[in-house]
């Protein structure tokens, strides 16, 4: 997905996150990305659990 991005891509990226959002807003948003892609993770293992259970039950 981001293997085209390169070492400067991801500071222009961080650079222009910085200037939208502030120095006290961007650990926030950061946080808040990173309980966001636990909980979908999770969800995901719990999805693919059920239905690994649901095949060998038949």
């Amino acid at each position: 997905m981001l293997s085209g991005i390169g070492v400067s891509g991801v500071i222009i990226i961080f650079a222009v996150a910085l200037l939208l959002f502030g120095p006290t807003k961007l650990p926030q948003l950061g946080r808040a990305l990173g309980t966001t892609i636990k909980e979908f993770r999770q969800g995901t293992k719990d999805l693919l659990e059920e239905d690994k259970k649901e095949r060998f039950k038949e």
